[in-house]
């Protein structure tokens, strides 16, 4: 592992980042849309005479939470496409760089631009709406670290398809995660949801954070289960999901990573 090839993926991904303005609207122009009219309907729920109580803190708190995971998953699999669209990919892995210090690249790159997003959003949320996210204290480092390695996973499971199939199916890199987000309890509780979902939710470590995200508002209480469970599917489904990763780039280098390039 060479922390200077390490520091030569996130470089050449930031320098594009600079010199490309449509990718700003990744970070600001969609949190901000998101905030401005999630904000508004909640405001509007809330003055209409909607029983529960902190409507708007909990919608627009779900919300900025939700940017974590997708941020997290988007950057795996955008800066894996970015590869693709320039045609670097052969170029990049037939360098010394190998695939575990791409991985930790990518990940140092993705922590730093979702930090750069979620402190944008904190700070439009409290701006707009006087809501202050921070108020949830030091509970928002497990919460935020627990979503952001749903995102990760997420996106190395979707670049495991787009490293064998190519950008046949790039389109998993922005809708990949939004498969998960009806069984991710985001706006509304599990019980909300159909028997056989309510299985599902189960299953999606992100629905134990925002059922404790919404229990710490409401109650002041600590959800220690509920982030114990998160923690532990979480890091399972990493795990697998590297392998999975590791196997699929494996593969699709026997045959050929040219093919992707052209593909």
């Amino acid at each position: 592992m060479n922390i200077f090839r390490i520091r030569a993926v996130i470089l050449r991904h930031l320098y594009n980042f600079r010199h490309h303005l449509d990718r700003l609207t990744d970070s600001f122009y969609w949190p901000a849309m998101d905030i401005v009219l999630w904000g508004l309907t909640s405001q509007y729920i809330q003055s209409s005479g909607e029983k529960v109580n902190h409507i708007v803190l909990i919608l627009l708190s779900a919300l900025v939470f939700w940017q974590v995971i997708w941020r997290g998953q988007y950057e795996i699999t955008t800066n894996f496409l970015e590869e693709l669209w320039s045609q670097n990919l052969l170029n990049m892995f037939s360098s010394p760089l190998t695939l575990g210090e791409w991985v930790v690249g990518i990940i140092i790159l993705g922590i730093i631009k979702m930090a750069v997003t979620i402190i944008f959003a904190i700070f439009l949320v409290w701006a707009l709406y006087s809501v202050n996210i921070l108020n949830l204290g030091l509970l928002l480092i497990p919460f935020f670290l627990s979503l952001l390695m749903m995102g990760w996973w997420v996106g190395f499971f979707v670049t495991s398809v787009l490293v064998r199939f190519g950008r046949q199916l790039q389109t998993l890199a922005w809708s990949g995660v939004y498969l998960l987000a009806p069984f991710s309890a985001i706006y509304y509780p599990v019980s909300s949801l159909p028997t056989w979902a309510q299985v599902v939710a189960k299953a999606i470590p992100a629905s134990y954070i925002f059922e404790g995200m919404r229990q710490a508002l409401l109650t002041g209480e600590i959800p220690v289960q509920k982030l114990i469970l998160s923690f532990g599917l979480n890091i399972m489904y990493l795990i697998i999901s590297l392998v999975v990763f590791k196997q699929s780039f494996k593969k699709s280098k026997e045959l050929g990573l040219a093919r992707l390039d052209s593909s």
